[in-house]
């Protein structure tokens, strides 16, 4: 999708300005908000990239005035409603129904830490064999789908450099519409500054971003 979040290339969105030993919450409400997104996931009622794929769904404006973790809060409130596990009125409330949606799994103090310190690997077999290798030339397709995709808005139709070849990997383009892991190659391409930006790019730069074989319309003429 074309969201808030494909901010590459875009002027006007103020300097970066990091924040010296910035904390991991900047407040009390951040990190229940987090637990609950854990929380949530854990049960199986989406995945990971769902979770994206619904905070990328926010629209423009809302994402870009809102902060890091309000924008994982409304996405939450809107997959609870999507999923059938609680209502709106419910969520406005503060109060839970008497009588709760079922879920698959329930993530439980004794099994959080081993469980998320294992991590969750989203490498997969290969499905067939590497069609590019390291030192290709490659172009991106050129694509604008409605639904979540990991490719960003600046690279479509553009070509660069294969640089790394990384493994096959769950695709988050079905995986976060529930139609499947469906997994792909994923490479890092290196596009010069000036393929993306233009004369005025530094003719010296250069950005690296992993794609998904996918994405890949062919090799580079």
């Amino acid at each position: 999708m074309n969201g808030g979040q494909d901010l590459g290339g875009m002027h006007g969105l103020g300097p970066v300005a990091p924040e010296p030993n910035e904390p991991v919450f900047h407040a009390d409400w951040e990190k229940r908000v987090f637990a609950l997104a854990m929380a949530m996931g854990f049960t199986g009622a989406w995945t990971l990239d769902g979770s994206r794929a619904a905070r990328e769904s926010m629209p423009p404006a809302d994402y870009l005035r809102a902060s890091y973790y309000a924008i994982w809060l409304d996405a939450l409130e809107r997959q609870l409603a999507a999923h059938g596990l609680a209502r709106p009125e419910e969520i406005a409330r503060g109060v839970a129904d008497p009588d709760p949606a079922p879920v698959a799994r329930v993530l439980t103090a004794d099994i959080l830490e081993p469980r998320y310190r294992a991590g969750f690997p989203s490498d997969r077999p290969a499905p067939a064999p590497a069609r590019f290798a390291v030192g290709d030339a490659v172009t991106m397709r050129n694509i604008h789908p409605p639904t979540h995709t990991r490719l960003p808005r600046y690279v479509r139709a553009k070509s660069g450099t294969v640089l790394r070849v990384h493994g096959a990997f769950v695709l988050p383009d079905t995986n976060a519409c529930g139609q499947g892991e469906n997994p792909d190659w994923l490479y890092t391409v290196a596009f010069p500054a000036a393929e993306l930006w233009g004369e005025d790019a530094d003719p010296n730069g250069r950005v690296t971003v992993a794609v998904f074989e996918r994405y890949i319309a062919g090799g580079a003429a």
